[in-house]
């Protein structure tokens, strides 16, 4: 299979599938939900198979920078004839001129506007597919418990899958706001029509709130689109003359010369800055997010916390930082102290919660936090390597985010569905009637809380290091945090699984049911919930188990052998940290609140240190 039949298919396979399902009578529920299984497991297995073919070979991709596979594939013009101009005043090639394997793909789309169907793969964009495909896959296995409508509801999770993998590929700037704009649709159905009793309050707010950030996100292509640069200047031999939205290319600009001045790429930088952040979420653009993950069906709060969050995180650490990296620095302080409060924030949010996945939600908002802060952590006066801790300890909280925010929500529906309450404190003693259901809990929780040798951890120490380096006020603070998050979690775990049924509670002080709180009943009469007997919950499930397997799993390897992941995602969170540094090194920077004033001339130099 060629490689750019493979980046096609990644995208193009849930969307047929999403077509393809409408066609199945909707009596036929049994064979929607095995076909959009079989769907979003292909859609899987071809992520692996992408991530063989950039580890493996004698030219592997890995071994390459994307900006120089990029280069290997020139647009293909079928609509320009043989050297006609395009917007940016240079001639477009009419061959195809692109190196099988590299995994790249770049075709020209609207020649008109320099608009190309360019999709490619490095360490970065390549871990987060992984992770879709495998977050998919569970959540899609997990759709089977939904009895309505099953037929609309897969067909919109397909497209979701779709637009989801078309962020990740895509470095068309224009390509990858149609992606995102795209992927706003299924959701907002998704939680308006399957979710909850406020449902169609949570998903309007969700979708208010993202198109909010997508108008900045616009703006700021659109800007770097038209500008008419503050310096001439050449890219590779040829005047550069932006009117481009290839990623590569104007990252490649944005570091080598000064056509986007320090003003611009302040400009740019807030836009995108804001814009993602609404989709991370931070505070304080982060109050869509409890309403999404209460309201949303269980499957769908595991893709939203899963990948859709890191939708945010990869147009920071893809757009962001490396379009304007001189904008970055200026903005970094701001930034970081952002990320420290929006840590401390969540994790105190979620202690005072007492619904269930409004806790767990909140914990996204504290554990994003720290992919903010490292991003921002801009270590550039002595070299590069510690922001590159800062932005691989970023990326690897992301994944390890996605496998146990994925694992907590799934955990949260199960349990839901049983006794039909996320009221934390219904609960008690449910080590002895789950326990099954309470060891994948107690891992997976203690993985999102950073207990050395699970995923958690290594991501918490590399950015705390990198914070601390930048400034030891932030890293402490950063570091403190973490006492904040094992409370909650603890608190959590202790409230469900230990000590006494609630009800065996109540007798051994004389009462039965119907004696408690009228606080507590008045909350329960509101909600439609009533007493169920705790005692005969069922445990897991075949089908629940075999959607925990991989998330335990990966939430165990990633913490004891984190170098199988660093290894080949490393270099290329390189290779951005080295192009950001020396787009900094062009700027005399002024003095700053927390980060050092000078930044040295040398920070050229590869950021290979941090692998």
């Amino acid at each position: 299979m060629s490689d750019d039949l493979l980046l096609s298919l990644l995208w193009a396979i849930p969307l047929g599938g999403c077509l393809f399902v409408l066609l199945i009578p909707k009596t036929m529920v049994a064979a929607i939900r095995g076909f959009a299984l079989g769907v979003t497991v292909l859609t899987s297995l071809l992520t692996l198979v992408a991530f063989s073919t950039y580890t493996s070979g004698e030219n592997t991709p890995m071994a390459r920078t994307l900006r120089d596979r990029a280069a290997a594939n020139p647009i293909i013009s079928g609509l320009e004839a043989p050297g006609q101009a395009s917007l940016s005043g240079q001639p477009t090639a009419s061959q195809p001129a692109s190196a099988d394997g590299d995994l790249v793909v770049r075709n020209a789309w609207i020649p008109a506007f320099n608009i190309q169907y360019y999709l490619g793969l490095d360490g970065i964009s390549l871990s987060l597919i992984l992770l879709a495909g495998l977050v998919n896959s569970l959540a899609c296995l997990a759709s089977f418990s939904i009895e309505k409508n099953v037929k609309g509801y897969f067909s919109l999770f397909l497209l979701l899958t779709s637009s989801m993998m078309g962020v990740f590929l895509a470095l068309d700037m224009f390509l990858f706001y149609v992606f995102f704009e795209v992927m706003l649709l299924p959701m907002y159905f998704l939680i308006a029509i399957w979710g909850g009793e406020n449902r169609e309050y949570a998903a309007i707010k969700f979708l208010l709130y993202t198109l909010f950030g997508s108008v900045f996100i616009l703006v700021a292509i659109l800007i770097l689109f038209f500008s008419t640069g503050d310096a001439p200047s050449t890219l590779n031999g040829v005047p550069y003359t932006a009117h481009s939205f290839d990623a590569v290319k104007v990252a490649q600009a944005a570091s080598e010369t000064s056509y986007y001045g320090v003003a611009t790429q302040r400009v740019v930088f807030l836009l995108f800055l804001i814009g993602f952040l609404v989709k991370l979420p931070s505070f304080p653009f982060h109050t869509w997010l409890p309403d999404a993950h209460v309201q949303a069906p269980t499957p769908i709060s595991m893709i939203l916390a899963g990948v859709l969050l890191k939708i945010g995180g990869y147009g920071l650490i893809r757009l962001a930082w490396p379009l304007a990296p001189a904008g970055a620095y200026d903005w970094a302080p701001y930034v970081a102290g952002l990320g420290v409060f929006s840590i401390i924030y969540g994790a105190l949010a979620a202690m005072a919660q007492t619904d269930f996945k409004k806790l767990v939600a909140y914990s996204s908002v504290s554990h994003m936090g720290y992919v903010t802060l490292g991003m921002a952590a801009m270590n550039l006066v002595d070299d590069p390597r510690y922001y590159a801790y800062g932005v691989n300890g970023a990326m690897f909280m992301m994944l390890a985010h996605g496998i146990t925010s994925t694992g907590m929500f799934f955990l949260v529906g199960v349990i839901y569905e049983r006794a039909h309450t996320r009221d934390l404190n219904k609960f008690g003693g449910l080590w002895n009637v789950m326990p099954m259901y309470g060891a994948v809990s107690f891992l997976l929780f203690f993985g999102s809380m950073g207990l050395p040798g699970l995923c958690g951890f290594i991501a918490e120490v590399f950015v705390v290091l990198a914070a601390f380096k930048y400034s030891p006020i932030l890293g402490v603070l950063a570091a403190a945090a973490v006492i904040l998050t094992a409370g909650y979690i603890l608190w959590t775990l202790q409230r469900i699984f230990l000590g006494k049924l609630p009800g065996q509670a109540a007798d051994d002080h004389g009462h039965g049911h119907g004696h408690g709180d009228e606080s507590t009943h008045a909350v329960e009469h509101a909600h439609g919930h009533h007493d169920v007997d705790l005692s005969k919950l069922p445990d897991l499930t075949g089908r629940e188990i075999l959607i925990s397997i991989p998330l335990v799993v990966l939430t165990v390897i990633m913490g004891v052998a984190p170098q199988l992941i660093l290894s080949w995602m490393s270099p290329s969170v390189d290779q951005m940290v080295n192009a950001v540094a020396k787009g900094e090194a062009r700027v005399t920077p002024k003095p700053v609140i927390f980060a050092q004033p000078a930044i040295k001339a040398t920070l050229a130099e590869p950021a290979a240190a941090a692998r």
